[in-house]
């Protein structure tokens, strides 16, 4: 249910009420009780997200998860400290200057 903002046109009394979207507008004052209550228009009710997965991310299409799985397989050679899966290795390219791992 939403939340309503009014005001008295006769004593200038506002508060919030917390009613139905399907009930009908207040018209008397809980201030001075005449009869000239008026509902103003608000921006709304924020929307909250309750629970864990509210990312950013959840909602791009496959394209940008795509290139996001190639940038991390990318990005795991360079963790490694080579410019391929090999470097460091006997399988490395030729004129690689990464120094070879040792065994121990």
């Amino acid at each position: 249910m939403p939340t309503y903002d009014y005001a008295c046109k006769a004593c200038g009394h506002r508060f919030e009420e917390f009613q139905s979207i399907s009930s009908d507008p207040l018209k008397k004052c809980p201030a001075c009780r005449k009869n000239k209550l008026e509902r103003l228009i608000g921006a709304g009710a924020g929307v909250i997200f309750k629970g864990s997965g509210f990312y950013e991310t959840d909602y791009r299409g496959a394209s940008y998860q795509q290139d996001a799985r190639k940038e991390s397989d990318a990005g795991s050679s360079e963790k490694a400290g080579g410019c391929t899966p090999k470097c460091g290795t006997d399988d490395a390219p030729s004129g690689c200057s990464m120094p070879k791992k040792s065994d121990g």
